[in-house]
């Protein structure tokens, strides 16, 4: 099925709905229900450096910056945009608007879901599947669940490719993984199933490889090759694809990421814990019949999404909070599939979600917010200590400076790590100089030529890229700046000759 008949199934599918009015009742629950799990997202201006790194982005791009050229990151686009043109209608003081779009991406990654769960198992798995995605879809650490960033948009996209391709609509499925690789790298994987799924239906006889294959490719290139051509294909392959080569490696510490792997799923297997039971169970109880069997064929495909969001997970070997959230649709709808078989009440499995689900909101309340606080104080001092027309230099791994001191970045590098290949577990050993993104040390020293940041923010403490072991940057601050003062940890420098301007008022952002 070709893009357009999968849209017209999904229109028809709309009008039915309203007809019979199982979703009118439906979708404001879910609405409701995702605003609620959602509330601690308003609490704070930042939750994480990717936040701060969008909101800067998006300013430079608002100001005339191009992106994969004077604004990079070793992401795909989508998202930056949307962040672009978000402050472009809302202004760019808060991220607000950019908290609403996320608990609207959670409410359409539940309702495509729901439509799943429904179609296998009835109206109530349905019901249930919506609900206990959005309960379940917070049950990280807060600045993981809590924040506006990558996969929680890349959700409804993976969700949709799957949706699509349940329905034989090829196309759509194709251009949905397209949109989910678009907003992040990882987001491709759902190809897998949606591959599978293809060769499931070519051996039911209800596809062929031959009309049902160029729909899906056709549905999947076109949109990440209309892209490539307006940002540049080389940009695009360089920072999307092969400029990530040194941060996705094996070289970091195996500790950290065994630590960070294990806490992380941890954290969210208590929260999924009521799905997690019922699907052991299921196979317990179903162990010596037949059903077993048939019940595992029926889920393959669902087994083969989980498994492909793994991958994403794994990608990189950083094992982030935020990557886990990849694995919540497939593992709700395999819970869902395991309760609506009768392997567990549907009671127990939503009181135990509702209640692990509002000790995660709770949390997203009373989360310490120590980074924060020091960067909104950092911040500060910077815009009293600086004009509008000045640029800053933060040095260090927390962009949101620049976003939260109003003052324009001196490079397109928002990040030490894009310049040294720092990363949370990285050994020190692989921090350098020489293992920054190729050629950005030429492009760093050109940017310096041409302009020297008014003040410069080093922000990097003890961390492997601190000056002292980066020999560009001591030698930038020893010829060209005088040390101004120290804020927490963060040391300030301002360029020799430059007058300091009176002082002015903070910005106003509060932690």
């Amino acid at each position: 099925m070709a893009v357009g008949g999968g849209l017209a199934e999904l229109a028809a599918r709309a009008r039915e709905a309203a007809r019979t009015g199982y979703w009118a009742r439906l979708v404001p629950l879910f609405i409701a229900l995702a605003v609620l799990t959602h509330l601690p997202s308003f609490a704070r201006s930042v939750w994480s450096p990717d936040e701060g790194y969008l909101a800067t982005q998006a300013r430079m791009l608002a100001g005339g910056g191009v992106l994969y050229d004077t604004v990079v990151d070793r992401k795909p686009p989508l998202l930056p945009w949307l962040y672009e043109a978000m402050f472009g209608v809302f202004g760019s003081l808060s991220l607000w608007p950019l908290r609403v779009a996320a608990i609207g991406a959670h409410t359409l990654t539940a309702c495509l879901l729901a439509s799943v769960a429904r179609g296998r198992w009835g109206n109530r798995a349905g019901a249930a599947a919506g609900a206990l995605y959005l309960l379940v879809s917070i049950g990280l650490s807060p600045e993981d669940a809590q924040a506006a960033t990558f996969e929680v948009f890349m959700l409804p996209a993976t969700a949709a490719a799957f949706w699509f391709a349940s329905r034989r609509g090829w196309g759509a499925a194709g251009a949905a993984t397209a949109v989910a690789l678009l907003t992040k790298q990882t987001g491709g994987a759902v190809l897998l199933p949606v591959l599978f799924v293809l060769g499931r239906e070519v051996r039911r006889g209800r596809a062929t490889w031959a009309a049902a294959l160029p729909s899906l490719l056709f549905g999947f290139g076109l949109p990440i090759a209309v892209i490539a051509v307006g940002t540049g294909p080389k940009n695009f392959f360089f920072w999307v694809v092969s400029g990530s080569s040194t941060y996705a490696s094996l070289d970091g510490s195996w500790l950290t990421m065994l630590a960070r792997m294990s806490g992380n799923a941890g954290i969210l297997a208590s929260a999924a814990l009521g799905l997690l039971v019922p699907l052991a169970l299921g196979f317990l109880r179903r162990s010596a019949r037949r059903d077993a069997w048939k019940a595992a064929r029926e889920d393959a495909d669902l087994w083969v999404w989980l498994g492909a969001s793994w991958l994403g997970v794994i990608t990189g070997f950083h094992f982030y909070g935020h990557y886990y959230l990849q694995l919540i649709p497939p593992l709700v709808l395999l819970g869902v599939g395991a309760v609506a078989r009768g392997a567990a009440r549907w009671k127990p499995v939503a009181v135990y979600s509702a209640v692990a689900s509002g000790v995660f909101a709770v949390l997203g309340f009373a989360w310490p917010n120590q980074p924060l606080e020091h960067a909104v104080q950092v911040a500060g001092t910077v815009t009293r200590d600086t004009t509008p027309s000045e640029t800053v230099l933060v040095w260090g791994m927390h962009p949101e400076m620049y976003w939260l001191s109003d003052r324009r970045p001196a490079t397109r590098y928002l990040t030490a790590g894009l310049l040294t290949n720092y990363s949370g577990g990285k050994n020190p050993k692989d921090v350098g100089v020489q293992q920054g993104v190729q050629d950005s040390w030429a492009t760093f020293e050109k940017e310096m030529e041409k302009r020297l940041p008014e003040v410069v923010v080093d922000d990097s403490g003890s961390a492997p890229y601190r000056p002292a072991d980066i020999a560009p940057i001591e030698q930038l601050l020893q010829e060209h700046y005088t040390r101004v003062g120290k804020d927490g940890t963060a040391v300030i420098y301002r360029l020799r000759g430059s007058a300091s301007p009176p002082q002015q008022a903070a910005s106003g952002r509060t932690p």
